[in-house]
């Protein structure tokens, strides 16, 4: 459940605030600049500095820093001159500033750089592995990737090397199984370091391959035709398709022909492609585009909300924006308008 109160980034007169869900301002526009809202704390520029901002508008000022990260675990890495700690959701510096470089918590335990070498540290700045690798990313599933001498692996939570460095690229574990890069192919492994899916599916940079979303990750081909594979190896849709989008709500967005529709995870389309553009399922609806304007669909693949917009977002926690000549605006899952922009300057 998210304990955090959903707010939505507006804009009146070029400065920027935020909206609830209903549509009241809870924080009016006054900033240059300002990012989503993520774990409790927005960041925008204040006196040529990113602050971060809670959700009742009060601004995290007890320190200057050049760099503040979001937070993670109630704590967010800060770089002061060339020198990183952590300032905890008071404002205050929990972790002084001295490490070279400093990376985000997860299970207890964050990347620090010292003396040119990583290691982990927990909340109280205690050293649970001693700087000994060139790089190092975060523990998922009780395992970080860890990299030395141009090799990737992975190590414990005591710092012990459990899968050799022995990859290009490794990325974290996504439950019992991880990407790993080999030859310019990637594969997917077990926690003993074990092939589920020996190297073969190319890699597109930008794109996210090896990410499992609902199970399922993109498989590229040789002929650059998009399809699916499980989490056992299995090519559960083949490639067939001009381009594909990550599986949410258990349906994925295809290209055939030049259209755009979707698919179920048994690779059957439920939506035939028929569309300019289209995007992802949230809140049980995806934005389409239809004679160069955007609007919704449901999973029947009927228009729920009308294409009549020149840009728009998925859905987040009911919501979502829209742009028309240049005017931003948030509507509701039934195609209301709950908060409209009055000016544009």
């Amino acid at each position: 459940m998210n304990e955090y109160l959903n707010l939505y980034k507006i804009r009146e007169n070029g400065k920027f605030g935020f909206i609830n869900q209903q549509g009241d301002v809870l924080i009016e526009p006054q900033y240059i600049e300002a990012g989503d809202f993520y774990n409790g704390f927005s960041r925008v520029k204040f006196n040529d500095k990113l602050i971060p901002l809670d959700t009742l508008g009060r601004l995290l000022m007890k320190h200057s820093f050049n760099y503040v990260g979001h937070f993670e675990e109630n704590l967010a890495c800060v770089q002061l001159v060339n020198l990183w700690g952590y300032m905890d959701e008071r404002g205050s510096l929990a972790i002084p500033v001295q490490f070279e470089l400093a990376q985000d918590f997860s299970e207890g335990m964050a990347a620090v750089k010292k003396s040119n070498y990583f290691g982990y540290i927990n909340h109280e700045a205690e050293w649970l592995v001693e700087p000994a690798f060139d790089a190092a990313g975060e523990f998922r599933a009780g395992l970080a990737v860890v990299a030395l001498n141009g090799g990737n692996g992975y190590i414990d939570e005591r710092g012990k090397i459990v899968i050799p460095l022995q990859f290009q690229f490794c990325k974290a574990f996504q439950g019992d199984s991880a990407v790993v890069h080999c030859d310019g192919f990637w594969g997917l492994i077990d926690k003993k370091g074990n092939f589920l899916i020996e190297p073969k599916f190319r890699i597109l940079e930008g794109f996210s391959e090896g990410d499992f979303f609902c199970g399922f990750s993109l498989a590229v081909s040789d002929e650059n035709l998009y399809g699916f594979v499980n989490m056992k190896g299995e090519m559960t849709v083949e490639p067939m398709f001009d381009f594909a989008g990550d599986f949410t709500e258990d349906i994925a967005l295809i290209q055939y022909e030049g259209k755009f529709g979707y698919i179920n995870a048994l690779g059957k389309p439920i939506i035939i492609p028929q569309f300019e553009d289209a995007g992802i399922f949230s809140s049980g609806l995806a934005q389409v585009k239809i004679n160069d304007k955007w609007g919704f669909i449901n999973k029947a693949g009927k228009l729920a909300i009308p294409a009549t917009f020149d840009h728009v977002l998925p859905f987040k926690n009911g919501l979502a924006w829209t742009e028309t000549a240049g005017v931003w605006a948030y509507i509701n899952r039934q195609g209301e308008f709950v908060w409209l922009e009055k000016s544009t300057k």
